[in-house]
């Protein structure tokens, strides 16, 4: 989704263009080690997903740096949708860092 949005970012201000391509390719890394089944991925997504919330909640309250002063719509569908999306990561992933879920922790061969 940011990277839907990165072309009118840049248009904004460029660093938060550069901030949407970069959370789009963060989410890939974090993609292909959730894939992989690496703890890093669930701990990368996450680390991106909180703070893309964050971002979204200040851009809309305290405002960023160079950016216009009146703030974003809060309700932007492509903006809501996000968030929501960065929401349930976040709290999955919490999940699965925490420990509390029910995977076997030996590799397959030992199953």
């Amino acid at each position: 989704m940011h990277f839907i949005d990165a072309p009118d970012a840049f248009e904004e201000v460029t660093y938060k263009g550069l901030l949407f391509v970069a959370n789009g390719l963060g989410a890939i890394v974090a993609a292909y080690g959730i894939w992989k089944n690496e703890r890093w991925g669930w701990g990368l997504g996450l680390l991106i997903a909180a703070g893309s919330v964050a971002a979204y909640v200040a851009s809309r309250t305290v405002g960023l740096p160079q950016l216009p002063a009146e703030p974003d719509e809060w309700l932007e569908p492509l903006g809501v949708l996000s968030v929501m999306a960065e929401a349930l990561f976040s709290m999955l992933a919490l999940w699965v860092l925490g420990g509390t879920n029910t995977r076997s922790t030996l590799p397959p061969s030992a199953a």
